[in-house]
């Protein structure tokens, strides 16, 4: 698997001083470096554009792609290509259509939140006057806010995938993007059978080419169908924007209530801080602990237990 993206300046930098305990001796042309981090090899090019390759690539991109979200308020290609004109942007700020977006997949800690709502003509402006568009721009204070009032009026479906079963589907080989995708399928099919016929578009935030998408969900008994793979979706598709703020919302409530039960308030993200509480939990609580409320897969899990085991050591 490999995943391409460009990267900002401040994040650039943070890679740089992650990854550099990592590299690898030689450096391809171009490239600032190449690290290796379990199976996959990460190069950072001078013109800011990050390619992971590997088995783990999108988990360990994913980290990445979420604190450009959460820092620069920045949505990002992932392997970008000739970009198209905006007179070639499909015109769906008017249109009624039934979207969805995902929050928590770069959240070692918490669960992957998943939902699709569908916008009608009828509350296109109710939305706007809210400004769902920019919903990246959005606080986590001012989602919390808004939130409520779009779950009351918007119809939507959401599912909350916990963490105890993120770590099954990760051990029976599944890769991030094949559980998105699964989950995706499963609120899209739902929404899809509340508004039949009442809308003229489904939209998903690509994060994955949609042959491998629809290969992700071969599987499933219900398939939602004719999906329009759209990179900013945010930006064009309200009923996007609106999943989008509505997952969140739910995201940081469960995220509440795990700190509440820990007793100890969980970072978002996977960075150090995370592996620092999370040595702390596992210091109170064990290593079992783990399982119910993080995703194993990360390697936040090999630093929390390397810790572990270094302070037992001594």
């Amino acid at each position: 698997m490999t995943i391409v993206f460009k990267v900002s300046d401040n994040i650039k930098d943070k890679m740089i001083e992650y990854y550099k305990d990592k590299t690898r001796p030689k450096t391809p042309p171009y490239a600032i470096f190449q690290a290796q981090e379990a199976d996959t090899i990460i190069t950072l090019y001078n013109s800011g554009k990050a390619m992971f390759q590997g088995i783990s690539a999108d988990i360990d991109a994913n980290i990445w792609i979420d604190q450009e979200r959460h820092l620069n308020n920045r949505i990002i290609d992932i392997n970008p290509k000739k970009k198209e004109s905006k007179d070639n942007k499909p015109k769906l700020i008017k249109q009624a259509t039934i979207g969805s977006d995902e929050v928590g997949t770069g959240d070692y800690f918490g669960p992957i939140v998943v939902t699709a709502s569908f916008v009608s003509e009828e509350n296109i402006n109710y939305l706007l006057d809210l400004k769902v568009r920019d919903s990246k721009k959005i606080t986590d204070e001012k989602i919390m806010q808004i939130a409520p009032e779009i779950i009351k009026n918007i119809p939507h479906t959401t599912f909350i995938l916990d963490n105890k079963s993120f770590n099954k589907y990760s051990n029976m080989g599944y890769n991030m993007n094949k559980i998105k995708a699964i989950l995706h399928n499963k609120v899209l099919v739902e929404m899809i059978k509340k508004e039949s016929g009442n809308y003229k578009q489904i939209v998903v935030d690509q994060f994955v080419y949609p042959t491998k998408y629809y290969e992700h969900i071969s599987q499933a008994k219900q398939k939602a169908s004719n999906i329009s793979f759209i990179t900013h979706a945010e930006d064009q598709c309200l009923s996007v924007a609106a999943s989008s703020i509505i997952s969140r919302y739910i995201f940081l409530k469960q995220m509440a209530k795990l700190s509440q039960d820990l007793g100890v308030e969980l970072p978002k993200g996977a960075g150090q801080k995370t592996d620092e509480i999370g040595l702390q939990i596992v210091l109170d609580k064990g290593l079992d602990i783990l399982d119910s409320i993080a995703k194993l897969n990360f390697k936040n899990t090999d630093k929390i237990k390397q810790a572990l085991k270094s302070k037992k050591d001594s």
